[in-house]
């Protein structure tokens, strides 16, 4: 049998772990920065571009897709090369993919910060970027089935499916996501609307979670920990399950996400059954990577990889018994909105994705570099500050979103709520966002001890330099099944035919959830008062989006009496006919605003985005002064508008031409409105005199259409024209 020579390229592996490390600084650094504000909201006052609003969807980008996403195509590089004994089909791809995902990272860094997003969760960046990440994506995955195709390994390990249904699941969700219409280079509308975008965007957000949180780490764990265990993977038949039932049983569970909301039920339910289901694969998956290590427990209490190891499988394993958890109706009315979310979330990404990657981390650098690791007392310090910081961090949010819950939903004997103001949760949970931010600090000094120990192992190695190894030729494969072939050990072997077998299945879920929430008309009621934005409206909610004010607010009213008591009538599926994108909201850390048009002066709306503590003591809002002092620019409101009218918002012809006229009208009469109040009046003046020749009428500036965004927000229906439904939860 001919034995070939080839290298291991390694040098990409090299740079895909150090960009991991560069980019998880920067990312729990964004993410700390952001957990202080929460106890000091103007520490960055008067910065636009500090403000907790563009640094949140900067933050979860960073850490999922700079942090995660590096590793995954640092793991994903070395272990494929070593299963299917073969270099990587192409060089040139492999430089490709990696530049092309740095330079996505560094524009979204430049621009989420500017607020160029979309608003989207997990999916802000802009439609070039969309583009580009599609580009790279598809990049990978050709390199990853080129070199399946030219492997000289016959069956393709448990590891690899996970990568193949990684790349086809998260083209799919990224795509059908991202279809949008640019309005200019860095603006853009989803072409769903409402109801369906919502959908759409929560069949991508959980499924990211999903296809590029989990799948990958999940192979990456099927590799990594029986090599350092030096240990066979525990079952093979378990795999074959746990792959199979996990990927077309996610793909499903979206709408979990918008239970209670305008989502039809028969949506919600779907989510529901099939997120209880996902319980099983899960733990299977978690159960077979715990018992690979059958017999190697002695090392793992002296063995810093295998210690990260373990406990990224653990929360694995809580994150995945949490979700559907959560996904029940009674728990879900508890706990959506609260911040027991983030500490569910934060499980996930701080134990399983953090955990696995820096044992990940620990067992390739001493490898690629030739060497020892520098310190494996200060592998194991890392191990315990990470592992404190994790529990600082989860548990004061978990009581917190308790908390939270118990004082949203308590009413007095006459019936009216026992804590109608808002803040009164706010102030109560302070103490847990200070244990919060220790936590989070605890597990940022825990990765800058990382970064520590690798610079001193890779200055105590050699030089990283293509790998030698040698391997027999593989020899003609049968397309035929062989007599005794089981069917999963043919499909091993063929990984084009494992390919489009792993897509019909994760594509099922999506059809049948999607498509008649989009085609079928009755799914989503219309209602005859519901209008467009005025012109005015359109700017003011653009300007919404780019603040990020989604991350803090929902506009998504659901029927229960607690809610219906503290903000009126609960929120309708054919109210958000005209959203593109829709701005439900997924965490409530201030009051919900669907229903705050007219419920305040416009007056009291620009103090409280100027000075949000002088009109709510207590607050930790942060202040939004460039609005009072920036100019509005309605340069391309006619283009919105056309765009608008081509994604089906009936716009006649004379609105649009008239829109700059439509703008001056409405400016001017929430201009007067703010002279009505002296106050105003007296600073107004004050303002006029030092500006100068370079002062900007208020009409004309972007506060005002602010106000005149949140004026608009649930004034289309009347709680008297609609029969009143709650359920008392």
């Amino acid at each position: 049998m001919e034995v070939q020579q080839f290298y291991y390229d390694n040098k990409i592996v090299k740079n895909f772990l150090y960009a991991t490390i560069l980019w998880g600084v920067v990312g729990m650094l964004v993410g700390l920065l952001l957990a202080f504000m929460f106890i000091f909201p103007n520490m960055t006052s008067g910065i636009s571009w500090l403000s907790f609003g563009r640094l949140r969807p900067l933050h979860t980008n960073a850490v999922i897709f700079a942090f995660v996403g590096n590793a995954i195509f640092a793991g994903v590089y070395y272990s494929t090369q070593r299963l299917l004994k073969a270099r990587m089909f192409s060089d040139v791809l492999s430089k490709i993919n990696f530049w092309g995902w740095q330079l996505i990272i560094v524009g979204a860094a430049i621009t989420l910060p500017l607020g160029y997003t979309s608003s989207k969760e997990y999916a802000e960046l802009e439609w070039p970027f969309d583009i580009a990440i599609a580009v790279i994506w598809v990049v990978f995955g050709a390199n990853l089935i080129g070199t399946m195709i030219k492997r000289r390994q016959r069956h393709l390990y448990v590891a690899l499916w996970f990568y193949l249904a990684t790349f086809v699941t998260v083209a799919v969700l990224h795509i059908f996501n991202s279809l949008e219409l640019p309005v200019s280079a860095f603006k853009s509308y989803s072409v769903y609307a409402g109801v369906q975008d919502a959908l759409v965007q929560w069949w991508y957000g959980h499924n990211a979670v999903a296809f590029f949180l989990t799948t990958p780490f999940l192979g990456l764990m099927y590799y990594f920990v029986p090599k350092a265990a030096n240990r066979p993977v525990y079952s093979y038949r378990l795999s074959i399950i746990h792959f199979w039932s996990l990927i077309f049983i996610y793909i499903w569970a979206g709408p979990h996400h918008l239970l209670y909301t305008a989502l039809p039920e028969w949506a919600q339910n779907l989510g529901v059954a099939f997120s209880i289901m996902l319980l099983m694969p899960s733990w299977g998956g978690m159960i077979n990577g715990l018992l690979t290590l059958r017999g190697a427990w002695d090392k793992v209490r002296t063995d810093p990889v295998l210690k990260f190891m373990v406990v990224a499988i653990t929360g694995y394993g809580m994150a995945t018994f949490e979700g559907p958890l959560l996904s029940l109706k009674n728990v879900n009315a508890i706990g959506h909105y609260t911040d027991w979310i983030i500490a569910h979330v934060h499980v996930g990404a701080l134990a399983w994705n953090g955990f696995l990657t820096f044992g990940m981390i620990y067992y390739l650098v001493p490898k690629l570099f030739k060497t020892k690791l520098y310190s494996i007392a200060l592998a194991n310090v890392h191990f315990w500050i990470g592992t404190l910081g994790i529990i600082m961090y989860a548990l004061p949010l978990y009581v917190a979103g308790f908390t939270q819950a118990s004082m949203w939903k308590q009413f007095n004997p006459d019936g009216t709520l026992v804590y109608g103001n808002f803040l009164e949760t706010v102030t109560e949970i302070m103490p847990m966002y200070w244990m919060r931010a220790i936590g989070g600090t605890l597990f940022l000094t825990g990765m800058l001890i990382l970064v520590y120990n690798v610079i001193a192992t890779i200055r105590n190695g050699n030089a990283v330099t293509d790998e030698l190894a040698e391997a027999p030729a593989l020899e003609h494969v049968s397309k035929k099944r062989v007599a005794g072939e089981g069917w999963h050990t043919w499909i091993e072997r063929k990984p084009i035919k494992l390919t489009i077998y792993a897509t019909i299945a994760i594509l099922i879920g999506g059809v049948v959830q999607i498509v008649p929430t989009i085609m079928i008309k009755s799914n989503i009621p219309t209602i005859s008062s519901v209008k467009p934005y005025t012109p005015l409206e359109l700017e003011g909610r653009d300007i919404y989006i780019r603040e990020g004010c989604v991350g803090c607010h929902s506009q998504m009213i659901r029927p229960f009496r607690s809610e219906v008591e503290r903000y009126g009538e609960y929120s309708k599926a054919g109210e958000y006919v005209y959203d593109h994108p829709f701005l439900w909201g997924s965490k409530r850390t201030g009051p919900d605003l669907h229903r705050i048009g007219g419920k305040y002066s416009d007056n009291w709306h620009l103090n409280h985005m100027y000075d949000p503590q002088s009109t709510s003591s207590g607050s930790i809002m942060p202040s939004y002064q460039w609005l009072v002092r920036n100019e509005l620019d309605k340069s391309i409101t006619e283009t919105k508008m056309r765009a608008m009218v081509t994604l089906g918002v009936p716009y006649t012809d004379e609105e649009i031409e008239n829109a700059q006229q439509h703008m001056l009208e409405q400016g001017t009469q929430i201009e007067k409105n703010l002279y009505a109040d002296p106050d105003f009046a007296e600073t107004y003046e004050v303002d006029k005199q030092a500006g100068g020749a370079d002062f900007i009428e208020m009409r004309n500036r972007e506060i005002v259409a602010m106000i005149a965004y949140l004026q608009r927000l649930g004034t289309d229906i009347k709680a008297t024209d609609i029969e009143v439904i709650t359920t008392q939860n």
